[in-house]
Protein backbone atom coordinates (compact mmCIF):
# COMPACT_ATOMS: atom_id res chain seq x y z
CA UNK A 1 0.00 0.00 0.00
CA UNK A 2 1.34 2.93 -1.06
CA UNK A 3 1.73 6.70 0.53
CA UNK A 4 3.20 8.87 -1.79
CA UNK A 5 2.44 12.36 -0.42
CA UNK A 6 1.23 14.29 2.17
CA UNK A 7 -2.10 14.80 0.42
CA UNK A 8 -3.39 12.00 1.06
CA UNK A 9 -7.06 11.89 1.93
CA UNK A 10 -8.24 11.08 5.71
CA UNK A 11 -9.63 7.88 4.72
CA UNK A 12 -6.24 6.32 3.20
CA UNK A 13 -4.66 7.36 5.83
CA UNK A 14 -6.97 5.82 8.79
CA UNK A 15 -6.68 2.86 6.12
CA UNK A 16 -2.97 2.83 6.16
CA UNK A 17 -2.56 2.93 9.88
CA UNK A 18 -5.55 0.81 10.88
CA UNK A 19 -3.61 -1.98 8.80
CA UNK A 20 -0.27 -1.62 10.71
CA UNK A 21 -2.22 -1.32 14.05
CA UNK A 22 -4.06 -4.06 13.15
CA UNK A 23 -0.71 -6.33 11.90
CA UNK A 24 0.84 -5.57 15.21
CA UNK A 25 -2.65 -6.20 17.31
CA UNK A 26 -2.26 -10.14 15.97
CA UNK A 27 0.60 -11.07 17.71
CA UNK A 28 0.97 -8.23 20.56
CA UNK A 29 -2.80 -9.53 21.88
CA UNK A 30 -4.53 -6.36 24.73
CA UNK A 31 -1.93 -3.58 24.27
CA UNK A 32 -3.41 -1.68 22.13
CA UNK A 33 -2.07 1.97 24.15
CA UNK A 34 1.43 -0.39 23.58
CA UNK A 35 1.38 -0.13 19.97
CA UNK A 36 0.07 3.34 19.49
CA UNK A 37 3.15 4.69 21.25
CA UNK A 38 5.57 2.64 19.01
CA UNK A 39 3.92 3.99 16.07
CA UNK A 40 4.14 7.41 17.21
CA UNK A 41 7.53 6.94 17.90
CA UNK A 42 8.44 5.47 14.45
CA UNK A 43 6.65 8.36 12.27
CA UNK A 44 8.12 11.04 14.26
CA UNK A 45 11.31 9.47 13.11
CA UNK A 46 12.05 8.52 16.62
CA UNK A 47 13.52 5.58 19.12
CA UNK A 48 11.15 3.76 21.65
CA UNK A 49 12.84 2.02 25.24
CA UNK A 50 10.57 -1.09 26.09
CA UNK A 51 11.24 -1.62 29.83
CA UNK A 52 9.69 -4.26 32.01
CA UNK A 53 10.06 -7.89 33.63
CA UNK A 54 11.14 -10.77 31.19
CA UNK A 55 8.30 -12.60 29.20
CA UNK A 56 5.63 -9.85 28.97
CA UNK A 57 6.28 -9.29 24.98
CA UNK A 58 9.07 -6.19 24.95
CA UNK A 59 10.86 -8.08 22.08
CA UNK A 60 7.82 -9.24 20.42
CA UNK A 61 6.78 -5.90 19.44
CA UNK A 62 9.52 -4.78 18.36
CA UNK A 63 10.16 -7.53 15.95
CA UNK A 64 6.42 -6.91 15.40
CA UNK A 65 7.02 -3.33 14.19
CA UNK A 66 9.96 -4.28 11.97
CA UNK A 67 7.93 -6.96 10.62
CA UNK A 68 4.97 -4.61 9.84
CA UNK A 69 6.94 -2.90 6.31
CA UNK A 70 9.38 -4.25 4.29
CA UNK A 71 12.46 -3.24 5.10
CA UNK A 72 15.63 -4.15 6.79
CA UNK A 73 16.02 -5.49 10.13
CA UNK A 74 18.96 -6.26 12.78
CA UNK A 75 19.09 -7.63 15.86
CA UNK A 76 21.50 -7.07 18.66
CA UNK A 77 21.98 -9.07 22.39
CA UNK A 78 23.83 -7.24 24.15
CA UNK A 79 26.21 -9.00 26.76
CA UNK A 80 28.65 -7.70 28.92
CA UNK A 81 31.51 -8.58 27.09
CA UNK A 82 30.49 -6.63 23.87
CA UNK A 83 32.40 -3.88 22.34
CA UNK A 84 31.54 -1.00 20.02
CA UNK A 85 33.25 -2.48 17.13
CA UNK A 86 30.66 -5.20 17.46
CA UNK A 87 27.54 -2.33 17.06
CA UNK A 88 28.86 0.01 14.50
CA UNK A 89 31.49 -2.14 12.43
CA UNK A 90 35.33 -2.12 11.87
CA UNK A 91 37.84 -0.98 9.54
CA UNK A 92 39.67 -4.05 8.39
CA UNK A 93 42.86 -3.94 5.95
CA UNK A 94 42.46 -6.31 2.60
CA UNK A 95 45.45 -7.87 1.78
CA UNK A 96 44.91 -7.47 -1.89
CA UNK A 97 43.41 -3.87 -2.39
CA UNK A 98 46.45 -3.19 0.41
CA UNK A 99 43.90 -0.70 2.10
CA UNK A 100 41.84 -0.79 4.95
CA UNK A 101 38.05 -1.01 4.39
CA UNK A 102 34.87 -0.51 6.47
CA UNK A 103 33.07 -3.52 7.34
CA UNK A 104 29.56 -2.37 8.94
CA UNK A 105 27.78 -3.22 12.05
CA UNK A 106 24.39 -4.82 12.49
CA UNK A 107 23.87 -0.82 13.36
CA UNK A 108 23.28 -0.87 9.29
CA UNK A 109 19.86 -1.63 9.51
CA UNK A 110 16.16 0.39 9.25
CA UNK A 111 14.99 -0.99 12.46
CA UNK A 112 17.87 -2.24 15.12
CA UNK A 113 16.33 -3.91 18.00
CA UNK A 114 18.78 -3.73 20.54
CA UNK A 115 17.78 -6.78 22.76
CA UNK A 116 18.54 -5.56 26.27
CA UNK A 117 20.31 -3.03 26.46
CA UNK A 118 21.06 -2.30 29.92
CA UNK A 119 23.18 -5.24 29.74
CA UNK A 120 26.15 -4.17 28.16
CA UNK A 121 28.51 -1.22 29.64
CA UNK A 122 28.33 2.34 29.20
CA UNK A 123 30.88 2.15 26.68
CA UNK A 124 29.42 -0.25 24.46
CA UNK A 125 25.95 2.00 25.14
CA UNK A 126 27.70 5.26 23.95
CA UNK A 127 28.12 3.52 20.58
CA UNK A 128 24.58 4.50 19.45
CA UNK A 129 24.78 8.26 20.36
CA UNK A 130 25.82 9.28 17.10
CA UNK A 131 23.82 6.78 15.42
CA UNK A 132 20.68 7.68 16.99
CA UNK A 133 20.77 11.64 16.73
CA UNK A 134 22.33 12.17 13.67
CA UNK A 135 21.65 8.77 11.84
CA UNK A 136 25.36 8.30 11.08
CA UNK A 137 28.36 6.62 12.74
CA UNK A 138 31.98 7.72 12.65
CA UNK A 139 34.54 4.96 12.60
CA UNK A 140 38.26 6.32 11.93
CA UNK A 141 38.10 9.44 11.25
CA UNK A 142 34.84 8.60 8.54
CA UNK A 143 31.77 9.32 8.65
CA UNK A 144 28.84 6.11 7.42
CA UNK A 145 25.69 7.32 7.21
CA UNK A 146 22.58 4.95 7.73
CA UNK A 147 19.45 3.71 5.79
CA UNK A 148 16.39 5.38 6.14
CA UNK A 149 13.81 4.83 7.82
CA UNK A 150 16.55 4.23 10.78
CA UNK A 151 15.08 3.66 14.18
CA UNK A 152 15.99 1.89 17.26
CA UNK A 153 13.67 -0.28 19.49
CA UNK A 154 15.46 -1.31 22.89
CA UNK A 155 14.47 -3.66 25.28
CA UNK A 156 15.47 -3.37 28.84
CA UNK A 157 14.48 -5.28 32.12
CA UNK A 158 14.66 -3.17 35.36
CA UNK A 159 17.66 -1.86 36.59
CA UNK A 160 17.40 -3.45 39.59
CA UNK A 161 17.75 -7.46 38.17
CA UNK A 162 21.36 -8.85 38.33
CA UNK A 163 23.75 -8.28 35.45
CA UNK A 164 22.43 -4.55 34.62
CA UNK A 165 23.62 -0.95 33.79
CA UNK A 166 21.49 1.91 34.21
CA UNK A 167 21.53 3.94 31.03
CA UNK A 168 23.29 7.41 31.81
CA UNK A 169 20.53 10.22 31.21
CA UNK A 170 22.24 11.15 27.85
CA UNK A 171 21.55 7.88 26.65
CA UNK A 172 18.13 8.22 28.17
CA UNK A 173 17.60 11.51 25.86
CA UNK A 174 17.85 9.91 22.96
CA UNK A 175 14.72 7.83 23.35
CA UNK A 176 11.45 9.80 22.19
CA UNK A 177 8.84 7.34 23.79
CA UNK A 178 9.80 5.08 27.01
CA UNK A 179 7.04 2.59 27.30
CA UNK A 180 6.34 -0.08 29.59
CA UNK A 181 4.27 -3.43 28.74
CA UNK A 182 2.98 -4.75 31.99
CA UNK A 183 0.58 -7.96 32.40
CA UNK A 184 -1.96 -8.96 30.44
CA UNK A 185 -5.47 -9.03 31.40
CA UNK A 186 -6.44 -12.96 32.25
CA UNK A 187 -8.96 -12.92 29.44
CA UNK A 188 -5.86 -11.63 27.10
CA UNK A 189 -3.48 -14.25 28.90
CA UNK A 190 -5.73 -16.68 28.41
CA UNK A 191 -6.12 -16.27 24.53
CA UNK A 192 -2.31 -15.97 24.36
CA UNK A 193 -2.63 -19.52 25.41
CA UNK A 194 -4.99 -20.90 22.75
CA UNK A 195 -3.18 -19.45 20.46
CA UNK A 196 0.52 -19.43 21.48
CA UNK A 197 1.89 -20.96 18.28
CA UNK A 198 1.85 -17.28 16.92
CA UNK A 199 1.74 -15.13 20.14
CA UNK A 200 5.45 -14.82 20.58
CA UNK A 201 6.40 -14.68 17.23
CA UNK A 202 6.98 -11.07 15.67
CA UNK A 203 7.86 -12.51 12.32
CA UNK A 204 4.13 -13.69 11.79
CA UNK A 205 3.07 -10.49 11.11
CA UNK A 206 2.66 -9.66 7.30
CA UNK A 207 3.85 -6.26 5.96
CA UNK A 208 1.63 -3.92 5.06
CA UNK A 209 4.29 -0.91 3.28
CA UNK A 210 7.35 -0.24 2.12
CA UNK A 211 10.19 1.63 3.76
CA UNK A 212 9.87 4.26 1.35
CA UNK A 213 5.56 4.50 2.54
CA UNK A 214 6.88 5.36 5.91
CA UNK A 215 9.24 7.83 4.79
CA UNK A 216 6.01 9.62 3.31
CA UNK A 217 4.13 9.10 6.57
CA UNK A 218 6.94 10.58 8.39
CA UNK A 219 7.39 13.67 6.39
CA UNK A 220 3.70 14.21 6.61
CA UNK A 221 3.56 13.56 10.29
CA UNK A 222 6.17 16.45 10.22
CA UNK A 223 3.78 18.66 8.32
CA UNK A 224 0.50 18.45 10.58
CA UNK A 225 0.21 22.22 12.22
CA UNK A 226 1.01 23.03 15.63
CA UNK A 227 -1.01 25.84 17.15
CA UNK A 228 1.36 28.66 18.91
CA UNK A 229 -0.67 28.08 21.79
CA UNK A 230 0.02 24.86 21.90
CA UNK A 231 3.50 25.55 21.97
CA UNK A 232 3.00 27.65 24.90
CA UNK A 233 1.23 24.70 26.41
CA UNK A 234 4.08 22.55 26.21
CA UNK A 235 6.74 24.98 27.38
CA UNK A 236 4.74 25.87 30.57
CA UNK A 237 5.14 22.28 31.36
CA UNK A 238 8.78 22.08 30.50
CA UNK A 239 9.01 25.06 32.16
CA UNK A 240 7.74 23.34 35.54
CA UNK A 241 9.87 20.58 35.30
CA UNK A 242 13.21 22.57 35.45
CA UNK A 243 11.87 24.46 38.60
CA UNK A 244 10.40 22.26 40.58
CA UNK A 245 12.12 21.43 43.92
CA UNK A 246 11.88 17.63 43.37
CA UNK A 247 13.70 17.45 40.04
CA UNK A 248 16.77 17.87 39.64
CA UNK A 249 17.14 17.60 36.22
CA UNK A 250 14.22 18.61 34.18
CA UNK A 251 13.48 18.37 30.49
CA UNK A 252 16.02 19.34 27.84
CA UNK A 253 15.42 21.36 24.92
CA UNK A 254 15.72 18.16 22.87
CA UNK A 255 12.93 17.05 25.03
CA UNK A 256 10.66 19.55 24.09
CA UNK A 257 11.42 19.00 20.32
CA UNK A 258 10.22 15.34 20.65
CA UNK A 259 6.96 16.01 22.57
CA UNK A 260 5.95 18.60 19.38
CA UNK A 261 6.89 15.86 17.12
CA UNK A 262 5.41 13.09 18.80
CA UNK A 263 2.24 15.56 19.33
CA UNK A 264 2.21 15.49 15.22
CA UNK A 265 2.18 11.84 14.85
CA UNK A 266 -0.15 11.30 17.25
CA UNK A 267 -2.48 13.69 15.39
CA UNK A 268 -1.09 12.02 12.15
CA UNK A 269 -2.70 8.69 13.25
CA UNK A 270 -6.05 9.85 14.25
CA UNK A 271 -6.57 11.26 10.71
CA UNK A 272 -6.08 15.24 11.28
CA UNK A 273 -3.87 17.33 9.83
CA UNK A 274 -3.50 19.57 13.16
CA UNK A 275 -2.47 19.01 16.97
CA UNK A 276 -5.28 19.19 19.52
CA UNK A 277 -4.53 19.85 23.18
CA UNK A 278 -5.28 16.20 24.34
CA UNK A 279 -1.96 15.13 21.97
CA UNK A 280 0.34 16.98 23.69
CA UNK A 281 -1.25 16.03 27.43
CA UNK A 282 -1.20 12.42 26.65
CA UNK A 283 2.39 11.97 25.38
CA UNK A 284 3.99 13.98 28.69
CA UNK A 285 4.60 10.69 30.78
CA UNK A 286 5.86 8.77 27.74
CA UNK A 287 8.16 11.42 26.01
CA UNK A 288 9.04 13.22 29.88
CA UNK A 289 9.25 10.56 32.17
CA UNK A 290 12.79 9.10 31.77
CA UNK A 291 14.37 12.77 31.06
CA UNK A 292 13.92 13.65 34.47
CA UNK A 293 15.45 12.43 37.48
CA UNK A 294 14.14 12.60 40.68
CA UNK A 295 15.78 14.48 43.64
CA UNK A 296 17.25 12.32 45.94
CA UNK A 297 15.72 14.54 49.16
CA UNK A 298 12.41 13.63 47.96
CA UNK A 299 13.15 9.74 47.19
CA UNK A 300 10.28 7.38 48.85
CA UNK A 301 9.54 3.50 48.69
CA UNK A 302 8.02 4.35 45.34
CA UNK A 303 10.41 3.31 42.26
CA UNK A 304 11.93 6.22 40.71
CA UNK A 305 10.12 5.49 37.39
CA UNK A 306 7.18 5.91 39.29
CA UNK A 307 7.95 9.05 41.19
CA UNK A 308 8.89 11.11 37.80
CA UNK A 309 5.35 10.13 36.33
CA UNK A 310 3.37 11.05 39.35
CA UNK A 311 5.65 14.23 39.81
CA UNK A 312 4.91 14.87 35.96
CA UNK A 313 1.55 14.22 36.39
CA UNK A 314 0.79 16.85 38.96
CA UNK A 315 2.55 19.30 36.72
CA UNK A 316 0.14 18.47 33.63
CA UNK A 317 -2.89 18.64 36.14
CA UNK A 318 -1.88 22.12 36.96
CA UNK A 319 -1.43 23.65 33.70
CA UNK A 320 -4.05 25.44 32.49
CA UNK A 321 -4.92 23.64 28.86
CA UNK A 322 -5.25 25.98 26.07
CA UNK A 323 -8.66 26.50 24.71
Amino acid sequence: MKVPDTTMSSAATSSTISQLQGAIARVIRGKDDAIELALVALLARGHLLIEDVPGVGKTTLAQALAHSFHCSFQRIQFTSDMLPSDVVGISVFNQIEQQFEFKPGPIFANIVLADEINRTTPKTQSALLEAMNEAQVTVDAHTHPLPRPFMVLATQNPIEHHGTYPLPESQMDRFLIRIRMGYPSRETEKEILRSQANAHSGEGVQPVMEASDVLAMQQAAASVRVDESLLDYALEIVEKTRQNERLILGVSPRGSLMLQRAAQARAFIEGRDFCLPDDFKQLVLPVFAHRVVVNARYATTQKKTSQAESILAEIVESTPVPL
